[in-house]
This record gives C-alpha cells, sequence and structure tokens, in this order.
C-alpha cells in the first residue's frame, strides 16, 4: 500500500513542499513506497516553488478509503483535514504548530511537534545524515517551505535553527537567499486572477473563541495595494463565505511583508471589539492598521479576544 502525505488544505508552500519533501524520503531512503497528495490547489507562491524546482505539482485528492495509509504534516488539525481522517491509518504526524486534539488513530504513531518555524526544519532533522543525500531539487523545496513561513526571517516564529538550515541550503544551491526570497513573494502577490471568496480562503484557519467561530485568513504580500484596492468587495463577500464554511465570521489580515505590518478588515462592530481587545487598536473606519503584526500562528490567533 502507497502511502499518502498531505499538509492541511488551502496548501501554502509548507503544506505544499513538506509533503514532497517526506514522500522522497520515505521513497529514496525508508524504501516505502509513499507519494505526496494535496488537499486543494496550491497558492501562487507554492506553485511558483514546484514549478521553479521541476517536481511538478502533487494530484488534489479530496477523498480517502477507509483504513488507507497516510502521514500528516504542517498540520494536526481536524477541521484542516479530510472529513474521514480518523478512518485513515495515520502512520505519523509531523508539525509545528499547536496541538488541537481530536484525531484519532488505529495505533500508536510516531508524532513530532516542534516549535519550529517549518514543518521542513523539522523534517531535516528527522531525517539525521540521511538529509545529505538530498538532491538539489528536495534542497530547493526546503529552502522554499522556510523562507515562505518565516517571511525571510521577518516572522517571530524564525528560530537560528530555521536561519542557520536556510543559509546552508541556499549555499549549498548557489543562489542568493534574498533574491529567491523576492522572486517567492513577488508570485505570493499575484493574487488578481483569484476571486474575493479564494482570497479569503487561500490561506485561512478555523478557530473558535468563547463559542464565536471564525475563519482568520491571511494574505501575506509585497504589494498590498493589490488586496487593499479590493477591500469593499471583499468585505462584501464575507457573507457568503461565513454561510458555506459554517463560521460567525471571518477576519481577514492582510500582511505587509516588507513593512511588517498587517491591515485587519473591519466590517462590523464584533471585528471592532476583536480589534481593539485582541491588539489594543484604535479602530476609526473600516480597516486598521496593526504594527509587528506577521504571524497568524504566534500572534494573531494566540490574542484573540471577543
Amino acid at each position: 500500500m502507497t502511502v499518502q502525505v498531505f499538509g492541511h488544505k488551502s496548501p501554502d508552500t509548507d503544506s505544499t513542499g513538506s509533503p514532497l519533501i517526506w514522500a522522497w524520503y520515505l521513497n529514496e531512503i525508508k524504501g516505502t513506497a509513499a507519494e505526496a497528495v494535496l488537499l486543494g490547489e496550491p497558492n501562487t507562491e507554492a506553485a511558483f516553488v514546484v514549478e521553479k524546482w521541476g517536481v511538478g505539482k502533487p494530484a488534489i485528492k479530496t477523498e480517502f478509503a477507509a483504513g488507507s495509509q497516510a502521514v500528516i504534516v504542517d498540520t494536526n488539525n481536524p477541521a484542516e483535514l479530510p472529513a474521514n481522517v480518523n478512518d485513515l491509518d495515520v502512520l505519523a504526524i509531523i508539525d509545528h504548530h499547536k496541538l488541537v486534539g481530536g484525531l484519532e488513530t488505529k495505533g500508536p504513531i510516531d508524532i513530532t511537534i516542534r516549535s519550529l518555524a517549518c514543518t521542513a526544519t523539522i523534517m531535516h532533522d528527522l531525517m539525521g545524515p540521511d538529509a545529505d543525500k538530498m538532491p538539489d531539487t528536495i534542497k530547493g523545496l526546503m529552502l522554499s517551505c522556510i523562507l515562505s513561513d518565516t517571511l525571510e526571517f521577518r516572522s517571530p516564529t524564525t528560530t537560528d535553527q530555521d536561519k542557520a538550515l536556510a543559509e546552508k541550503l541556499a549555499a549549498e544551491l548557489n543562489l542568493d537567499l534574498g533574491a529567491y526570497a523576492a522572486e517567492m513573494f513577488a508570485a505570493k502577490s499575484d493574487v488578481s486572477a483569484f476571486s474575493d471568496a479564494e482570497l479569503i480562503r487561500m490561506d485561512s484557519k478555523e478557530y473558535e473563541v468563547d463559542g464565536t467561530k471564525f475563519r482568520v485568513s491571511v494574505l501575506e504580500t509585497t504589494a498590498p495595494e493589490i488586496p487593499l484596492g479590493r477591500k469593499a468587495s471583499l468585505m462584501d463577500s464575507f457573507a457568503a463565505v461565513q454561510d458555506e464554511d459554517g463560521v460567525d465570521q471571518v477576519l481577514l489580515f492582510v500582511v505587509d511583508i516588507l513593512k511588517e505590518e498587517a491591515t485587519l478588515l473591519v466590517p462590523n462592530d464584533l471585528v471592532k471589539t476583536v480589534a481593539e481587545k485582541s491588539f489594543g487598536a484604535t479602530v476609526d473606519g473600516d480597516a486598521v492598521v496593526l504594527p509587528g503584526i506577521m504571524s497568524r500562528k504566534k500572534q494573531i490567533i494566540p490574542n484573540l479576544k471577543v
């Protein structure tokens, strides 16, 4: 049976690259048949990365037969996984997010959750000396995952280990790290072809605070004027997304990578209250700038209050 390796829905670069990295490791090092799959279309940055390194976009799969063997990466949250995830034979979880709970496995499994910025950094550790056998394509994916998740080391989630590994990989690949990161972020910022609903769901996680269900969406960009130019239509689309996804409120943060700040769209009094209680912001209008806010995992979700 082929082990299917996948990350979360709405795949970003880490949830696209890390399945490919671990599938390579299982196939080439461990001698275990494995296949990387995605739970949805990758975002524009992730699509750029797989094309850049010539690995091909993994197949998109939303339904899995009961008993299928799987390795879950870059999440442990059932809300971000296939509906029947507890029917699968999950062999391992490799992640860097907080433990959510709700997954049930067929037996004891290997679980690695570490407080690093990127799943790919954890994978490098788990490979040990076998990491030296990675071809350039896999090194390129690993570097891309780290640069994406750390926003080229601007994110407060960045650790010395993430940065040192990225610099080592860039040197081995003879890449200018800054120039390559700029290419990635330019690809991430090219969102003109997406509908409002697609933008809202592009990099999004569900989270509940005191009985209120939020869809917490983040758009990381070096061209914030593009999504902010669609501010009115984006906020008009919140209601439809909320109804379709069964959440009470969309929170959309546009993260300016270069200025290291986020703009939260404020369509109503509930979001105004969230901004004031969570971030100490003073809200005057339908958007508020939050200086220094870069990370959903470390700065946004842990601070949410209603």
